[in-house]
């Protein structure tokens, strides 16, 4: 495994005291692209910085390619990449520089970054804008910069926080298109996200993640399946001081998996949406229903079953 997770606790202590991360386990392989899911606040970023040598663990150890990040950080950082959640590109540089000098501190000759810089210029189509400035970029142009100046120095592992954050659809599609490609270059890599579009869509596997611990983990097809259910049913309602009698009525419903109580009304898992429709309607009319919600099961509906709340929440 190409990044080694044990025990990891990260706890901050003041007035108040923080868990934001609990005793995570978890093993990437080289290679993987692996994804960590879940709320603002979960306790992803903490990782992660953990994870890069930029904060230290309370307890626990983080090995990344069988080189302890607290013991040995200068020779971790060598084998890891990173895109934070923020533009960090310098201001005062070229898009051009902000490469090249990136190469140098990595003990790049001068030809050799010139080299690279070009190489990921082209590869990231970047090449007309080499000489513009990150003031000058949109945010999607932005973050392919950032990626490639994380990979420039031949990583083996790229950490990406929340990397479509502040993303417009195009640009996120952009740039999942590029980070499809690090494959191509045997690049692991690891994010973070709060879109579950994103996990799914990228991620080879997925770990779900709040409060600090890690809830499940396994592929997304697999995450999905494990719910039993094709169709979610989200109702509003009016009345909800005797909804727990609607939730045993539908549970008895054929093609119903489940039915439980939300804040709105009641929330109910189906293996199909054939002929449940008007039942469901004509079930929930008595107790003021306002609004009824279809949607796919999805990777957000396995968090609602972890935690009986949204992942948006």
């Amino acid at each position: 495994m190409i990044v080694e997770i044990k025990g990891l606790q990260k706890v901050y202590e003041g007035k108040q005291r923080v868990v934001a991360v609990d005793g995570i386990d978890l093993n990437v392989a080289e290679g993987e692209l692996y994804g960590l899911l879940g709320p603002n606040g979960a306790g992803k970023t903490t990782t992660i910085s953990i994870c890069t040598t930029r904060a230290l663990p309370t307890a626990g150890q983080v090995k990344i390619a069988g080189v302890d990040v607290v013991a040995s950080p200068a020779i971790a950082r060598r084998g890891i990449g990173v895109v934070p959640q923020y533009n960090t590109l310098d201001r005062s540089c070229t898009i051009f520089e902000n490469i090249h000098f990136h190469c140098l501190y990595f003990g790049f000759s001068r030809a050799e970054a010139t080299h690279r810089t070009h190489q990921l210029l082209a590869q990231f189509h970047l090449t007309e804008r080499a000489d513009a400035y990150p003031s000058q970029l949109s945010g999607g142009l932005a973050q392919r910069v950032q990626i490639a100046r994380a990979i420039a120095h031949r990583p083996k592992v790229l950490f990406l926080d929340e990397p479509s954050a502040g993303l417009d659809p195009q640009s996120r599609i952009a740039m999942w298109e590029a980070v499809r490609a690090l494959r191509e270059e045997g690049i692991t890599v690891v994010l973070t996200t709060h879109y579950m579009e994103e996990a799914d869509e990228l991620c080879d596997r997925v770990a779900i993640i709040d409060h600090g611990r890690i809830l499940v983990e396994d592929t997304p097809a697999a995450l999905k399946a494990s719910i039993g259910a094709e169709k979610v049913y989200s109702l509003d309602l009016h009345r909800r001081e005797e909804v727990a009698t609607l939730v045993e009525t539908l549970g008895k419903v054929a093609g119903i998996s489940a039915a439980e109580t939300t804040d709105k009304g009641v929330r109910i898992f189906a293996h199909s949406a054939d002929g449940l429709l008007a039942e469901i309607v004509q079930a929930a009319n008595p107790y003021g229903l306002r609004d009824l919600t279809i949607t796919e099961t999805s990777l957000e509906t396995v968090f609602i079953r972890l935690t009986g709340r949204d992942l948006r929440e």
